[in-house]
């Protein structure tokens, strides 16, 4: 059985940040570090040298890596080249699909090797700076996890409009909309595959003790929100295209709202209300009510097109309640962006611009149109139910990786 123990925050400061982040478009809860690890005193007699050299080689890379890269993956900044022509996050994501299938010789059918080395890892949200657990299925957790990041950094900064020196901004494009996509499909994928396939072989005693960086429901809500914000993206260029019909945005923007409701839902949880996690959990709540204000306001211009008074009240009490949602998203943004490490507020973009615009103009339209047909006391009290839709968009399918050959 594995054991565990946790270092708190000491002078070494993994967790020091900038006091402001620049723009966020895709949150990255920021990269858990590896700490370095000596296989040789744990494997040293078990297994052959060259076996242990590498498994240290390709660890220590990832130690090096991951460090140089987690004090700015959180903040947008212009690309990193690499020597061998890519950037220094997929350099990342490379080294951990190289160390991955080595790393689960450790874990196979009925391996001994198991609980033989203590892995350490520094945490992001967790009050504990470090957390040490002897098993290997928490070094397999611990790589998912961190490749899931590199993924959300690049979809961040693709979605960022470009500033140039002369203050020109450029627009995000359409390219960039569907490669996010992608991106945030793959990272989902990686998320899905820890909590289906790696979760559950942890034993029950260390998975309450994992830090909250690795909890279920941390791990449920990083994965709901790459597929809420990849869900937004086709939102966005649904709006922007003229074969997409209402009915297709409104379900989107229906499929959009399940996603960051449970990706709340889950989140919520745990007591993150300061710190890093605490500014994970404002941008959670902060785009659950935007996809709320997005679901209403479509749900109500179809409700528009019916011929009833009852329809026609329906629709400006779904309309009204859009704008409530849009006033709340705001808030919701203000209190996100204030939170330390601050980042800046910019104006609504994506799919939100849209949504600022139209909603206002609409509910103004609407109300007026429909006047002579009842009061403004004989609009519903509720809010009209929403359609359930089933997510139409999926994961990325990861499977975890066949042994290296060296273990045969």
């Amino acid at each position: 059985m594995g054991c565990l123990s946790s270092r708190p925050k000491d002078a070494a400061g993994n967790r020091r940040r900038p006091g402001n982040v620049g723009e966020v478009a895709v949150f990255v809860p920021g990269l858990r570090v590896p700490k370095d690890v000596d296989f040789f005193q744990s494997l040293g007699d078990i297994l052959p040298r060259s076996l242990v050299e590498r498994l240290s080689a390709l660890r220590t890379r990832i130690v090096v890596m991951a460090a140089q890269e987690a004090p700015t993956v959180t903040k947008p900044r212009r690309k990193t080249a690499t020597q061998h022509g890519g950037s220094s996050l997929a350099d990342l994501l490379q080294a951990l699909e190289d160390y991955l299938p080595v790393l689960l010789g450790l874990v196979k059918d009925g391996s001994q090797l198991t609980d033989k080395v203590q892995f350490v890892w520094a945490n992001q949200e967790d009050n504990e700076e470090e957390t040490k657990m002897a098993n290997a299925w928490y070094e397999v957790l611990s790589v998912l996890h961190l490749m899931a990041m590199p993924c959300l950094s690049e979809a961040n900064s693709l979605l960022l409009p470009k500033i140039f020196s002369d203050g020109r901004q450029l627009n995000v494009s359409e390219d960039s909309r569907r490669n996010s996509i992608d991106i945030l499909l793959k990272a989902a994928g990686y998320l899905d595959c820890a909590i289906q396939h790696v979760f559950p072989r942890l034993p029950p005693d260390l998975r309450k003790d994992l830090p909250v960086d690795l909890a279920e429901g941390v791990l449920q809500s990083l994965r709901m929100q790459a597929m809420g914000q990849s869900i937004d993206l086709q939102l966005r260029m649904a709006m922007g295209s003229p074969r997409a019909t209402l009915a297709v945005k409104r379900r989107l923007a229906c499929e959009m709202l399940k996603c960051w409701h449970e990706a709340e839902n889950n989140i919520t949880q745990y007591p993150l209300t300061e710190g890093w996690g605490g500014k994970h959990q404002l941008f959670i709540k902060w785009k659950h009510v935007e996809a709320k204000a997005a679901a209403y306001y479509f749900h109500g211009l179809i409700l528009d097109e019916g011929n009833t008074e009852k329809s026609h009240r329906m629709a400006v009490n779904a309309l009204q309640v859009a704008e409530e949602f849009l006033k709340e998203s705001k808030r919701a943004s203000e209190a996100f962006n204030m939170m330390p490490p601050t980042s800046r507020n910019p104006p609504p973009s994506g799919s939100m611009k849209y949504l600022h615009e139209k909603i206002p103009k609409d509910v103004s339209s609407k109300v007026r149109m429909n006047q002579d047909l009842y009061s403004q006391d004989r609009i519903l009290e509720r809010a009209p139910t929403l359609p359930d839709f089933a997510v139409a968009l999926k994961p990325d399918e990861y499977q975890l990786t066949a042994l290296d050959p060296s273990w045969n």
